[in-house]
């Protein structure tokens, strides 16, 4: 039994993206085979779990009197800001 090292296969290509992808393996000083061979192997390489993303979470408390200003109002945040300096 004969095993294959690799296979011939062909492939439609965007006509610009084999430009590039020649240019680039021209000016590397490899062939083009080996460009597409790494571009295959970085996009089909394992990839690390994402990690979760941090979500903030601020602590609540359920107060006993209603608010003395509108949050809605920024002037008069500014002005309970402005007091309390």
């Amino acid at each position: 039994m004969i095993w294959v090292a690799h296979m011939k296969t062909t492939l439609d290509i965007d006509d610009r993206l084999l430009a590039r992808a020649k240019r680039h393996a021209s000016a590397q000083g490899t062939t083009l085979r080996a460009v597409v061979e790494d571009a295959l192997r970085a996009r089909l390489a394992a990839r690390p779990e994402a990690t979760q993303r941090y979500r903030f979470s601020p602590p609540t408390v359920r107060g006993t009197r209603p608010p003395t200003v509108d949050v809605a109002d920024r002037n008069a945040l500014y002005d309970l800001l402005d007091e309390r300096r």
